[in-house]
């Protein structure tokens, strides 16, 4: 399994000029590769492919081009101006909004990275980043690095600098837990748990919404180009990542206690793009079910466990008891459910979580954890 551990760094002074110095020489790299595979097509109809361009960087180098201090690193750039290429060329061919790759300015570029430990950084026993170009950074490591380190990425977050180690884990086989859950994530309540549980929506947007809302005046009130915006928007960011670490914060925490409290979870197989269009478009980017629903796949799978997606048609509305559907259909504001042929009354949430519940379970053998594969078709009701 890949993971990230993502540490922050603390450079001195000459260590941040001298790793704003190797984004600038990346970003310059990337752009140049951008516009060579650009003109060579406008010009001469030829494609540049990685490969013609990486035979050039030695030549470029030695002329005093570059300065960006790691060969490999300048590689693994010129890979990605190759795979954004291919993923506009697939669009294309999809039929899709194509998007022409764009270059970089200096606020939509961040980081650079390592694609091969130790050439070029490496940990010291002292618990410090060793960077080539840059020296020797001061790293919080709040947490040990487990697994092996196979690539290293700088990235730069409102003015501060993160070490991202990309490590490969060898996972074992635990034995997962044998309690089993339905989950229906919401507005109202973040989540509704089968048994009846409700977790509070902590709408981490709208606790923050004050302070962003004055960073952002600030920042419209700046001449542009000037060092007040530039002062602005770096406390803009600094808003919009403190809203976001507590969002990631709080999805961490609660996937974690899910994933290793349940064996089987199951959950609805949203498409959040389409609702993130809709009417209620700030609330579910503020709730985040995308990141929260990763991050619980890939925790239940380290924990040995499984989290099955459900189709989440008609899963607010059938009854979770008797599996009859309302003589009304219900609406987004009826958030109690009663069935008037069983008598069912509960919250909306948690009986949606039931029969999210029911519809995994028909997915998978109720010996799922004792390693058997066989799916069985899914119960519906009539």
């Amino acid at each position: 399994m890949r993971r990230t551990f993502k540490y922050r760094l603390y450079p001195n002074r000459e260590q941040a000029k001298a790793l704003e110095h190797q984004l600038a020489e990346a970003r310059s790299l990337y752009n140049a590769a951008l516009q060579e595979r650009r003109d060579a097509w406008r010009m001469q109809k030829i494609s540049r492919n990685y490969y013609d361009q990486a035979n050039q960087l030695k030549e470029i180098r030695d002329a005093g081009n570059l300065e960006l201090a790691n060969y490999s690193a300048c590689q693994d750039l010129l890979r990605r101006v190759d795979k954004t290429f291919k993923a506009f060329f697939k669009r294309v061919k999809a039929g899709e909004k194509a998007g022409y790759p764009r270059f970089k300015p200096r606020d939509r570029f961040a980081s650079f990275t390592f694609p091969s430990w130790g050439d070029g950084c490496h940990l010291t026993e002292q618990g410090r980043l060793r960077v080539q170009g840059v020296g020797t950074v001061k790293l919080k490591m709040h947490r040990p690095i487990a697994g092996e380190i196979k690539t290293l990425t700088l990235k730069r977050e409102a003015g501060k600098w993160y070490a991202c180690f990309s490590v490969v884990i060898s996972v074992d086989s635990p034995t997962p837990p044998l309690d089993i859950i339905g989950i229906d994530v919401g507005i109202y309540s973040f989540a509704a748990l089968s048994n009846g549980h409700l977790i509070a929506n902590p709408r981490n947007l709208k606790t923050g919404l004050t302070l962003l809302r004055r960073a952002q005046r600030k920042v419209a009130r700046r001449r542009k180009g000037g060092s007040n915006r530039r002062k602005a928007v770096r406390l803009l960011q600094k808003a919009h990542a403190h809203i976001r670490n507590r969002r990631s914060d709080f999805q961490h925490k609660l996937s974690r206690q899910l994933a290793d409290s349940y064996g089987l979870i199951a959950v609805e197989d949203l498409n959040i793009k389409a609702l993130a269009r809709s009417m209620l478009a700030q609330s579910v980017s503020d709730a985040g079910w995308g990141s929260f629903l990763a991050k619980l796949a890939y925790k239940a799978e380290y924990a040995g466990g499984q989290l099955v997606r459900v189709n989440p048609n008609g899963t607010s509305q059938v009854c979770s008891r008797c599996g009859c559907l309302p003589d009304v259909p219900k609406t987004l504001a009826d958030r109690i459910h009663f069935c008037p042929h069983c008598g069912l009354v509960v919250d909306r949430d948690v009986n949606a979580a039931r029969n999210i519940l029911r519809l995994g379970l028909s997915l998978w053998d109720e010996t799922w954890h004792s390693n058997a594969c066989v799916s069985q078709e899914a119960i519906c009701f009539s």
